[in-house]
């Protein structure tokens, strides 16, 4: 069965759900009144009707709240400027901190730290570490952790409370700062992606959920930009009580659980991965569109250039078709990966969040999904800073030595 465009990835869900909060009134839940930042401050009811009138059309989510918020970071509540237009990303060279960085860990994970596997395979809790005062070393000695168990929660960060800026120099470090074509943002700070549900559930929410079983939805983000993002940072500011959990697959031992005859099939094959879905999507509902939308074709099989491992690169998300193949054959081919990813329960982990969590991942060999599951209004408030990497590329398939027996 060919991939529905109805998968959406979080992004996408994100996008359903902020825009519920755009169409509704505010929550009827009771809401404490704090003081609100300058630079998220509703603007000046008196401006002139001209200079309205002229203006690009902003929606803010502290207007939607009416101007107060129980919000525990309102600098980080999303907005959506109609302004805000980009051209074309231009390539760049990425440089890989992981590469070559100490497998030893020293800087990174200090006397003091502790480090426990959340899986075998897949996914690591630190704490005792705090990010912001990482030296480069360290930061190096980060990317290539996070590339080894694909995706790292950190306990007991600051990073929410560094300036904004601060934070955004921090991801500076790991790539060029990708600014998402449809999601809301801190104002003036494009550069942050804002997850955020607030308010009971229903309308365009229940309706994206009403043909489907979950809102479990496997995907890689972005990846149809012609760099992708690598080391990828999500840091908490508000979360339900229970619920709301971030589910990551990893994409090496997708890969290494396939059979040798399909695994050197499929090397050399690409997929088109398309944002022209999630760029309609958001226009049919009166969302921003920064930049338009583009398409590029990846390896179904890339390699990592820090480890040199090999990972299964396609996603229900954004993977439309394989090309060369024809559509029957793109269809089921498909169909069999991306359900061989996310039935793959013994190479997944599951991020449950606390406070004051950040999580750094590998989106080159990763997927991830949110999951949707409380009903109770609370507030589901999250940043991502997404630094974009290299071009994604394979390298030759190598057959497994044959091991026989004296």
């Amino acid at each position: 069965m060919a991939p529905s465009v109805q998968q959406l990835p979080e992004d996408i869900l994100v996008a359903s759900i902020e825009k519920l909060a755009i169409t509704k009134e505010a929550p009827t839940a009771a809401v404490k009144e704090v003081e609100v930042p300058k630079e998220v401050e509703a603007p000046n009811a008196e401006a002139p009707k001209e200079a309205a009138k002229d203006a690009p059309k902003v929606k803010r989510q502290i207007e939607i709240e009416g101007g107060k918020t129980d919000a525990k970071y309102p600098q980080y509540l999303p907005t959506w400027n109609h302004g805000q237009k980009y051209p074309p990303l231009e390539p760049f060279t990425h440089v890989e901190h992981g590469k070559g960085a100490d497998p030893t860990f020293k800087d990174l994970l200090p006397e003091g730290s502790k480090i426990k596997k959340l899986t075998p395979s897949t996914g690591s809790e630190v704490t005792g570490v705090q990010l912001s005062k990482l030296t480069a070393a360290g930061k190096d000695q980060l990317a290539l952790l996070v590339a080894q168990r694909k995706v790292v929660a950190f306990r007991d960060q600051d990073f929410a409370d560094l300036p904004l800026q601060e934070a955004l120099d921090f991801g500076g470090y790991f790539g060029r700062h990708h600014i998402h074509p449809t999601s809301g943002s801190p104002e003036d700070f494009p550069e942050l992606h804002i997850v955020h549900r607030y308010g009971a559930t229903g309308s365009e929410f229940d309706s994206f959920l009403a043909n489907r079983n979950s809102s479990v939805s496997w995907h890689s983000d972005v990846t149809y930009e012609l760099q992708t993002p690598g080391t990828t940072f999500l840091y908490i500011f508000d979360s339900p009580e229970t619920g709301g959990d971030t589910l990551f697959a990893n994409q090496v031992e997708a890969y290494n659980r396939l059979s040798e005859p399909l695994k050197e099939r499929l090397h050399g094959l690409k997929a088109v991965h398309s944002g022209f879905e999630q760029a309609q999507f958001s226009r049919d509902r009166d969302g921003v569109v920064r930049r338009e939308p583009v398409k590029h074709e990846h390896p179904l099989i890339r390699t990592h250039p820090a480890t040199g491992e090999k990972a299964l690169f396609v996603n229900s998300g954004f993977t439309r078709s394989i090309v060369g193949l024809k559509k029957e054959e793109s269809d089921a081919l498909l169909a069999f990966l991306l359900n061989h990813i996310g039935r793959g329960v013994d190479y997944q982990a599951r991020v449950s969040w606390e406070p004051k969590t950040v999580v750094v991942w590998d989106n080159r060999i990763t997927v991830h999904t949110a999951t949707a599951d409380w009903s109770t209004g609370e507030r589901r408030h999250l940043a991502r800073i997404t630094p974009q990497a290299e071009i994604p590329f394979e390298t030759p398939y190598v057959k497994p030595e044959t091991v026989t027996k004296a």
